[in-house]
């Protein structure tokens, strides 16, 4: 990893202004520049804050003229957790991005109060496996999903892929290849089901192509020793670029899947609300 900057964590206790209105202002605890185009954050998190793992919420600055700018991003921490993550690209014109990717510890964000999206358990029907695929920082709330207990209690396979250009942008590898298995607390619970499936799309790698491409040869399943989607057991969630979440529905449907959502659950759900500027 290049251009890396890791900050020590400020305690809880400083957990900034509490603003009135559709923001809290938290506090900026943690800062890590994986690339020149992508980085990760972290942020107190008030009290009062209630999410789901798999959410998004809007982040942001005030701008010079006391207006918010914001954005929606995907909450990469779980539900559990006392602090908020967020994981993000670069924009150099972005109007957000090229202004948050500055951030520093002790810096005030913006988080909105009304977390929402469909990437929840709620919006699928019991199944055998769970497959989050995932491109770019799309990955975001599966880093949510896979430190939540609940889906493990659910599902007997979790499966996170992660599709990116280049094998420097699997940014949380070493979290899902090395950090979950042996944590005290999620080790045990996930040993065994949990199973992360890089792949990159522009360099030599152990696992080279579009996520779609391998589905539809059958390289993803062979890989896994898992047979090919089937609505009767498989659950799958879809976050990532718009083309590659137009595909990845289209096979979908093509295997007879039916979309869900909280008021109906259903066998897939997906979501676009990851930051792009």
């Amino acid at each position: 990893m290049n251009d890396v900057t890791l900050a020590q964590p400020v305690p809880q206790a400083a957990g900034a202004v509490k603003a009135t209105g559709a923001f809290f202002v938290e506090t900026v605890t943690w800062v890590r520049h994986w690339t020149d185009s992508l980085f990760s954050f972290r942020t107190t998190r008030d009290p009062a804050f209630r999410f789901q793992s798999g959410q998004f919420v809007m982040v942001g600055l005030t701008k010079e003229d006391g207006k918010p700018l914001v954005r929606a991003y995907s909450i990469a921490s779980p539900a559990w957790h006392d602090e908020l993550e967020f994981y993000s690209i670069k924009v150099p014109d972005g109007p957000l991005t090229s202004r948050l990717q500055h951030l520093k510890v002790g810096d005030h964000v913006l988080i909105g109060r009304k977390p929402t999206g469909t990437l929840v358990l709620d919006g699928l029907r019991p199944g055998k496996r769970l497959y989050m695929l995932g491109t770019g920082t799309g990955l975001a709330p599966w880093l949510s999903l896979a430190r939540d207990p609940e889906v493990y209690d659910r599902f007997e396979q979790v499966i996170v892929t992660h599709t990116v250009r280049e094998a420097a942008d699997l940014n949380y590898r070493e979290l899902f290849e090395h950090d979950l298995p042996n944590d005290e607390i999620l080790g045990e619970m996930i040993a065994g089901k949990l199973t992360y499936y890089p792949t990159v799309t522009r360099e030599p790698f152990k696992t080279r192509g579009r996520i779609t491409d391998l589905i539809e040869s059958g390289q993803f399943f062979r890989d896994l020793g898992n047979p090919p989607f089937d609505p009767a057991t498989d659950r799958v969630m879809l976050c990532g670029g718009p083309s590659v979440l137009t595909d990845l529905k289209a096979q979908l449907l093509a295997r007879g899947y039916v979309e869900g959502s909280v008021s109906q659950p259903g066998d897939f759900v997906l979501e676009r609300a990851f930051v792009e500027t």
